[in-house]
């Protein structure tokens, strides 16, 4: 379910504009009740129901759906098709914009030729993997201090790859779960990290470093270093800006800066959540 030819129909509540992310978008929006045409987009679109329940009429595809739109219904319009749509009370909707290139991406990690995925429209959809997914992504436009953007990376991949997988064709088995990264991955991986701490890094950049694919990557990873990627980068994010607290006589903007964190209060709020301690109690500790 998503509008927004009539610049009247619909207010954004919350957005992702601004936050670096690449391949996917997200807006959370009030929609006023009425009929909306929706002309056809470059990206794919998904339109999660929230909230209270309306009565909608959508015409797409060249078919007709009338139904009880509920909290968690899924529309799935792909690139380039339109429609209209018609609710019969004001109500909220997350919508995701995925880039065909992510979708492809998503396909060669499944080892599946992007020219093979044909995304279909699919209205009222119940799938608890993309809903569960969506919500994650939600949250994280909902956070005024964001995580990582490996964090939306791999939110964005996984709905991607759950947008393949829903196409009919079988994915390929998953590695063995008791499977690391070589010595040499994880050495290659720890140090281009730590030389590039103060950069925006993406799980597409580790995945190259470590010759692996990103879905190859995130569970090698997670057994190998005993976190999550987005995880392990914020930590040393954090443990980077304390010593430089410890040992230079540095604003704390500065070590936000050159610690790759968005600004000063981003670096504050993680240095609590991983250390328990901000970086005035750190400067005060070692002064």
């Amino acid at each position: 379910m998503d509008r927004f030819s009539n610049a009247n129909a619909a207010s954004t509540l919350l957005s992702s504009r601004d936050r670096g992310w690449t391949g996917l978008e997200a807006e959370f929006l009030h929609i006023q009740a009425g009929r909306t045409h929706v002309p056809g987009s470059r990206t794919h679109r998904l339109g999660i129901h929230f909230g209270r329940a309306v009565n909608a009429h959508c015409q797409c595809d060249g078919r007709h759906y009338r139904r009880q739109q509920k909290h968690g219904d899924i529309d799935v319009v792909p690139a380039g098709l339109d429609g209209w749509w018609e609710d019969d009370r004001d109500c909220t909707i997350l919508r995701l914009n995925i880039r065909p290139e992510l979708l492809n991406a998503a396909a060669r990690e499944l080892g599946r030729d992007p020219e093979t995925v044909s995304l279909a429209p699919k209205f009222q959809l119940r799938d608890p993997r993309i809903e569960s997914i969506a919500w994650a992504i939600k949250a994280e436009i909902e956070a005024i201090i964001p995580s990582d953007r490996t964090y939306a990376d791999m939110l964005g991949m996984a709905l991607a790859i759950r947008l393949v997988e829903s196409d009919g064709q079988k994915r390929f088995e998953p590695a063995d779960a008791r499977a690391t990264l070589t010595s040499r991955q994880q050495r290659r991986l720890a140090e281009f990290i730590e030389d590039h701490i103060d950069q925006s890094l993406s799980l597409a950049d580790l995945a190259a470093v470590a010759g692996l694919s990103v879905s190859h990557l995130k569970p090698l990873f997670r057994a190998t270093f005993g976190m999550p990627v987005h995880r392990y980068v914020l930590t040393r994010r954090v443990e980077r800006a304390r010593l430089l607290l410890m040992a230079a006589n540095i604003p704390v903007a500065q070590a936000a800066l050159e610690t790759g964190f968005a600004h000063q209060s981003h670096m504050a709020h993680w240095m609590r959540r991983i250390l328990g301690l901000t970086p005035g109690m750190i400067t005060r500790m070692h002064s």
